[in-house]
């Protein structure tokens, strides 16, 4: 990581109990800072850790927070609070980016046609289920525009819409949309990087099976409909069970 009090990049990684991945997730935005001529610092904002976590990140360079709540979109609101770039970028910890990730960036930030964006998801290990989710997952964010996964605007854009909405799930989509909607008022686009993209982590379908979501999809198929509805008891459910109490 490049340490400099001119810090111009502030990478948030939101953490709970991952120190089995901190240290790759941080020594890849490391290879990404290493491709810029600016400061960047990694926030990691531990999330009810009991773990190693925070210690590795420290060792690692990386700058710590504490954030105890069960919503990821306010756990990433308090490192964009903490952050001291100009430039937010976000990523999951179990995640990783690629090496010119923030140089892109950075060049589409400058260009002044954008607000912010995502990035394209790359699974670390494929399967046939695995393509089928990739191919969904590509469909859904050529229709709507709205590509996640790694989070990056202006500090002083994501002010403007209140950071991320803080939502227990959807909050990705939700954030892109108000950034979208926001940019829209400046004359900017919604953008995607087209050099880079996110690596993503594999682990709950190495622990549950390349069909996972599938299997989610069908098996939870009435409180989906419900939570449509309004009735989000075992929705919020589902989602404790599949990323809030995951890897407890």
């Amino acid at each position: 990581m490049t340490i400099s009090d001119n810090i111009t990049i502030s990478v948030i990684v939101p953490a709970h109990n991952e120190e089995k991945y901190v240290e790759r997730c941080i020594d890849s935005v490391n290879r990404a800072a290493a491709r810029v001529r600016c400061g960047v610092e990694t926030i990691i904002v531990c999330n009810r850790c009991t773990d190693r976590t925070a210690e590795l990140a420290l060792a690692k360079g990386a700058r710590v927070v504490a954030d105890e709540s069960r919503c990821i979109a306010t756990v990433r609101n308090a490192g964009i609070a903490a952050a001291r770039g100009k430039v937010i970028v976000t990523i999951d910890c179990d995640n990783r980016m690629t090496e010119d990730t923030l140089r892109e960036i950075l060049g589409m930030l400058n260009s002044g046609k954008y607000i912010g964006g995502g990035a394209p998801l790359r699974f670390e290990r494929y399967s046939a289920a695995l393509w089928l989710n990739d191919l969904m997952c590509r469909a859904g964010f050529k229709l709507t525009g709205l590509y996640c996964g790694i989070f990056w605007a202006r500090k002083s854009d994501f002010d403007a819409i209140g950071g991320f909405v803080e939502k227990k799930a959807g909050e990705d989509i939700a954030t892109a949309k108000a950034l979208r909607a926001y940019g829209r008022k400046k004359g900017k686009k919604y953008g995607c990087l087209r050099k880079n993209h996110l690596i993503n982590s594999t682990r709950k379908y190495d622990d549950m099976g390349d069909w996972l979501y599938f299997k989610l999809i069908f098996k939870n198929a009435g409180a989906l409909i419900k939570a449509a509805f309004g009735d989000r008891t075992g929705y919020d459910r589902l989602m404790d069970e599949m990323f809030y109490d995951y890897n407890k």
